[in-house]
C-alpha cells in the first residue's frame, strides 16, 4: 500500500510537470529498498519501450542522475557524450532528444528520479529545469511526510497491518463527499468515525473539533500527499486546501503538517 501511494504522487507531479511545460513525454521511478530504481510512471509514451526499464546507477542519464543526486540534462541523447549509451534502444523507440532528469532526494539519500523530455534536439531552457525541479521537490514532499509520521508517530498498534486501516480510512474519507447518495455518504462517514473511535481508545477522549472537511484533508496529507495533490483528490482549489490546513493547526496548537497529524491522531480525531 504504501508504494502504491508512493506511485500516485510521481503520477501527479509528472502530470503537473507535463501540463506546465508541454513537455512531449514524461516519467520517472522510485528505489525501492533492494531493489534497482524502475521507469514505471509514464505520460506521453507512443511506445513501451521504456516502461519498466532499471536504470543503474552511473549508466545513461537517469544512471549519472543517481550518481551525482543532481539534476542532468542533454540536447540531443543519441550524441550525448557525456553519458553512457546503454539505453539508447528504449529512447530511440521513444525518438527522444532533448532529455533533462532530476533527482528526488530525502533526506540526503536519491530515492527516484523524474525526465521530462522532447523529440526534438532544442534547448529545455531554465522554465522548464525549475518545474522539474519543483516537480521533484513535490514527490520529495510526500516522501518525507510519510517517512516522518512513520517513525514519529506511537499509534495504538503497530505493524503493516495497521498501517493499511490507516490508508483504507484515508481512502473513504477522500469517497464519501464524491457519493451523491445522502444515506450512502452517511454510512460511509459513520465507518469512518467508529474508526476513529476505535483508534482512540477508552483512556482517550477528543478535546479538538474538526469539521469533516478539515478531517478528509487532514487524512489526505497523513498519507503523504502534497497540497496539490490533495486538490486534486478532493476537487478543491489549493488555496482552499491551504485554508483547511490552516485553521486544522490553529485548533491543534500544531506548527507544521507532520504535527498536525501526529496531534489529531493523539487527541483520537484521525485514525
Amino acid at each position: 500500500m504504501p508504494e502504491q501511494t508512493e506511485a500516485v504522487e510521481m503520477r501527479g507531479a509528472l502530470l503537473r510537470l507535463r501540463r506546465a511545460t508541454g513537455l512531449h513525454l514524461v516519467f520517472g521511478g522510485l528505489l525501492h529498498e533492494g531493489r534497482p530504481l524502475r521507469i514505471a510512471e509514464l505520460n506521453g509514451a507512443v511506445t513501451p519501450a521504456l516502461h519498466g526499464l532499471a536504470i543503474s546507477t552511473g549508466s545513461g542519464l537517469g544512471g549519472k542522475c543517481l550518481a551525482l543526486a543532481r539534476p542532468c540534462a542533454v540536447v540531443d541523447y543519441p550524441s550525448a557524450r557525456h553519458i553512457t549509451h546503454e539505453y539508447d534502444g528504449p529512447v530511440s523507440a521513444e525518438g527522444l532528444r532533448s532529455v533533462i532528469a532530476v533527482p528526488v532526494v530525502v533526506r540526503r539519500k536519491v530515492r527516484g528520479v523524474l525526465y521530462g523530455a522532447l523529440r526534438d534536439a532544442l534547448p529545455l531552457g531554465e522554465r522548464v529545469a525549475d518545474a522539474a525541479v519543483a516537480a521533484a521537490r513535490d514527490v520529495e514532499q510526500a516522501l518525507t511526510v510519510r517517512d516522518e509520521v512513520r517513525q514519529r508517530l506511537a499509534g495504538p498498534a503497530t505493524g503493516p497491518s495497521w498501517e493499511e486501516v490507516r490508508q483504507a480510512h484515508g481512502e473513504l474519507r477522500e469517497l464519501a463527499p464524491q457519493v451523491a447518495d445522502p444515506r450512502l455518504r452517511a454510512r460511509l462517514l459513520a465507518v469512518c468515525g467508529r474508526l476513529e473511535t476505535a483508534s482512540a481508545g477508552p483512556e482517550r477522549t477528543p478535546d479538538v473539533s474538526l469539521t469533516p472537511r478539515e478531517l478528509d484533508v487532514l487524512a489526505a496529507v497523513a498519507s503523504g500527499a502534497t497540497n496539490a495533490a490533495v486538490a486534486d483528490r478532493l476537487g478543491l482549489r489549493p488555496e482552499t486546501v491551504k485554508g483547511y490546513l490552516r485553521s486544522t493547526m490553529r485548533k491543534l496548537g500544531a506548527h507544521t503538517r507532520l504535527e498536525a497529524v501526529v496531534a489529531a491522531r493523539r487527541a483520537g480525531v484521525l485514525l
